[in-house]
């Protein structure tokens, strides 16, 4: 590999199963049980002739090249209709020979500026290993290659050690649509009087797009007052650490965890944990099914090109004009490919109270989540993010409502606990999402809006966090 290289950079649990590879009928460009064979060899693939597939839910692999049988060149499937995003892969290989070691070269990137500098590496899994893996640091390379007009490339050696194995390979913790519509049914099987589900409209591919309420049942009433905190997520679609931290929500919110029941009894939750469910389907990095960021499309969103922003954008507006609504917050949970730890982004205002009030809420996450960074979260009204969520909700919304973009890396945090990275697990984004629900109830009593009526309800849940630690899970 070393003459193909200018220099070199040293760059969960589920069963792969139908909810990972289940086959999709759109026509998306993936390889579909495609074997890379030697130039000019005509007969039937022998073991070890490896063979590729990407023709499942949220795959990504468009093409194969065959270098030598020790190496192959793998190109990333663009965004549908969008070639100018190629990040996300997910594929699988199989056919293999027992100990026989490849090099894979990921040669098309369209992004430069990586994680893969800072020593992040592909997921791994296979059908005896069903735990999402990442390959050993030493064994990935991501460097400029000459063969490939000096883009970047990110290559890794592995070694097949069961002929009879499936071998899934991934960017980050895939989670399918499919995935979150199990989680959700089983939400609904549970029967909890404090959560609701409404399907908000269908996709262009007639997907749903769900709408989660979570308060106590006197909350909903007609005539109620509520304060309301609205959080979505995964409108990127290959930005997967976005749905754990969401579910890491929902989960700490429908529990029976004291600081849940007094969140309920004060506020009611608004989730839509997939606004391109689309994308995700797909295996799209950045994209819907259309070719069109819809993080750059609020303003004027379209009922044909982008009807779940229609749909959010108008349920929040319906909020906004209610008068018996406080629209505290709105939280667009995303992940970051460049950066470290969990950080925010928000919004600059000409009224330096407002500016300085939404900076608390940052600050007390900061204080109960050990991976979140104020150091990493900044405020800012760049142009280029005008028709993002967080600044046009921020721009129309009643001013006293926080508009938040929060960010988890694809990679890693570090504290000065740990004297290094960390790099996240599923888990790890289960927890910060449990983390993000815990701060309401510290920002809330710092406001005085925690009732005087409820002290009990309220100690008991202070003795419950101190006694076990802000991110024991139920």
């Amino acid at each position: 590999m070393a003459s193909r290289c200018e220099s070199q950079e040293s760059g969960g649990n589920e069963d792969l199963d139908s909810e990972n590879v289940v086959k999709v009928n759109e026509p998306v460009g993936n390889l579909s049980s495609y074997y890379s064979l030697p130039p000019g060899y005509t007969g039937t693939p022998k073991k070890g002739h490896l063979m590729f597939d990407a023709c499942f839910e949220s795959g990504n692999l468009g093409r194969v090249d065959y270098i030598t049988e020790f190496e192959y060149d793998l190109f990333i499937r663009p965004d549908t209709c969008n070639p100018r995003f190629r990040v996300w892969f997910n594929f699988t290989v199989e056919n293999t020979t027992p100990y026989q070691r490849v090099i894979f070269n990921i040669v098309n990137f369209s992004k430069t500026k990586s994680l893969y500098r800072e020593g992040m590496t592909p997921l791994v899994k296979s059908t005896s290993r069903p735990k999402w893996q990442r390959i050993p640091s030493k064994n990935c390379f991501y460097y400029r290659c000459p063969d490939h007009r000096k883009n970047y490339v990110l290559s890794f050696a592995f070694a097949f050690d069961n002929e009879t194995d499936v071998y899934q390979f991934a960017y980050c913790f895939p989670y399918t649509y499919s995935r979150l519509q199990n989680f959700l049914a089983e939400l609904d099987r549970r029967n909890l009087d404090c959560y609701r589900r409404e399907l908000l409209c269908l996709t262009v591919q007639r997907k749903r797009l769900d709408l989660l309420t979570i308060t106590s049942p006197e909350n909903v009433k007609d005539d109620a007052k509520r304060r309301v905190i609205f959080i979505t997520a995964r409108i990127h679609p290959g930005e997967t650490p976005s749905s754990y931290v969401c579910q890491g929500v929902i989960d700490f919110l429908v529990s029976k965890h004291p600081v849940a029941c007094v969140l309920r009894t004060y506020l009611v939750f608004k989730v839509v944990p997939m606004l391109n469910p689309d994308g995700v389907v797909l295996g799209n990095y950045r994209c819907s099914l259309m070719g069109f960021d819809l993080n750059r499309h609020w303003q004027e969103p379209s009922h044909w090109a982008h009807p779940t922003l229609v749909a959010c954008k108008n349920h929040l507006m319906e909020l906004d004009s209610d008068e018996n609504v406080h629209l505290d917050f709105y939280i667009d949970i995303h992940a970051h490919s460049t950066m470290m730890n969990g950080f925010m982004y928000g919004n600059i205002y000409d009224e330096e109270e407002r500016f300085e009030r939404q900076a608390v809420y940052p600050r007390l996450l900061c204080a109960n989540a050990e991976d979140f960074s104020m150091t990493n979260t900044s405020f800012n009204k760049d142009a280029v993010k005008a028709g993002t969520g967080r600044r046009f909700l921020g721009s129309c919304l009643n001013a006293k409502t926080h508009c938040y973009t929060l960010e988890v890396s694809f990679f890693s945090y570090n504290t000065a606990i740990s004297q290094g990275t960390s790099p996240y697990t599923e888990e790890g984004y289960f927890k910060l999402g449990r983390n993000v629900a815990r701060t309401f109830l510290d920002y809330y009593k710092l406001n005085s809006l925690v009732l005087p009526g409820k002290k009990n309800t309220v100690k008991a849940a202070n003795h419950r966090k101190e006694s076990h630690g802000a991110d024991n899970k139920e």
